[in-house]
């Protein structure tokens, strides 16, 4: 489902060809997450002054929000290379130590998924991380040994949409620990216009906000719906995005003005009609709507939960009368057990 859902926050095929090229260089054309770039200007000042590789740091948030391409920026403010990889993508002990060893001082590794990296994976970072060393085993049996490779001192950025997945001394390796919020209406704003700036589609300051207010605070669904939209401005109007082309076109795709989609809907209507509003639990929400558990943790809830329109309690998840009041229907009494 998430893979063909217009307002799906995690990257698709489609994504790749335009991010590229949407995507901020520094931390100056870096658009909101203010309290995060100024604590990074500072880091990265700090380090290049002194001449050394910038403290390990870990980002982490809701998928969208511009992990990969802060990792970028960091590395782009840095004057180093990035060397791009994904925890899933490192099977092996030997690609990994071949990776640390080919980096040379001060570049970044950043590692997307990070969670996702497999034990044997995660324990030969954690020297590399404080000694910068490997413990290579060389033989097997009775005659093996270790044999311990310096590498040079780098900066490691990991990524993660999940946190409590990290095992606890990953996480105190990293110096440097950031979350990402969804972006406020004014910088989502901002990043609607810079985008169609880029893209060479003229657009009216009132349907730049429309988008934004539909664009769930996140830039990646922002410029998918800036793509959509000018698609419907060239072939249904004259290429020009006016308000009222924002509206038929945002009508036509079906994203209503909170920036829900079917997916969002369904998900409130299943908790509201076959659990009662809940507190219904993630594992049997997320069977009866016959999706992964993972998906409705890191994809579809954390938008819902910010705005208002779902609860998670330790008993479960709840629909709150936000939600109720979408739909027209009455909210349950206020001195229900939740």
């Amino acid at each position: 489902m998430t893979d063909d859902r217009l307002l799906t926050t995690t990257r698709v095929d489609e994504d790749v060809q335009y991010e590229a090229g949407l995507r901020p260089r520094s931390l100056d054309e870096y658009i909101g997450q203010e309290r995060i770039r100024e604590n990074l200007h500072v880091s990265i000042t700090a380090a290049r002054q002194r001449g050394e590789a910038l403290d390990h740091v870990l980002l982490y948030g809701p998928p969208g929000l511009g992990k990969t391409t802060l990792a970028t920026v960091i590395a782009n403010e840095l004057g180093v290379p990035i060397r791009p990889t994904a925890g899933p993508v490192i099977e092996k002990a030997g690609d990994l130590a071949a990776m640390l060893t080919s980096l040379q001082a001060r570049d970044v590794l950043f590692i997307d998924e990070i969670h996702r990296m497999a034990p044997t994976i995660e324990e030969i970072l954690y020297p590399a991380m404080e000694d910068y060393e490997l413990d290579i085993m060389i033989g097997q049996g009775p005659g093996a040994r270790s044999v311990k490779v310096p590498v040079q001192r780098f900066t490691l950025v990991g990524a993660t949409t999940r946190t409590g997945l990290l095992t606890s001394p990953l996480r105190a390796r990293f110096g440097i620990v950031h979350r990402l919020d969804y972006y406020t209406a004014a910088d989502i704003e901002e990043i609607v216009r810079r985008s169609a700036r880029i893209i060479g589609v003229e657009i009216e300051d009132e349907a730049a906000v429309e988008i934004a207010r539909r664009s769930r605070g996140t830039p990646r669904v922002a410029n998918r719906l800036l793509r959509r939209v000018r698609d419907y401005a060239q072939v249904r109007a004259d290429g020009r995005i006016s308000l009222e082309v924002a509206q038929r076109a945002l009508k036509l795709l079906e994203v209503d003005e909170h920036g829900f989609d079917e997916v969002d809907r369904r998900l409130l209507r299943t908790i509201i009609d076959k659990f009662s509003g809940g507190p219904v639990g993630v594992a049997s929400l997320a069977a009866a709507m016959s999706e992964e558990r993972d998906a409705l943790e890191d994809i579809y809830e954390p938008f819902l939960i910010q705005i208002g329109f779902l609860d998670r309690t330790p008993r479960g998840r709840v629909a709150t009368p936000r939600a109720y009041e979408y739909f027209g229907l009455p909210a349950p009494g206020k001195d229900r057990l939740w």
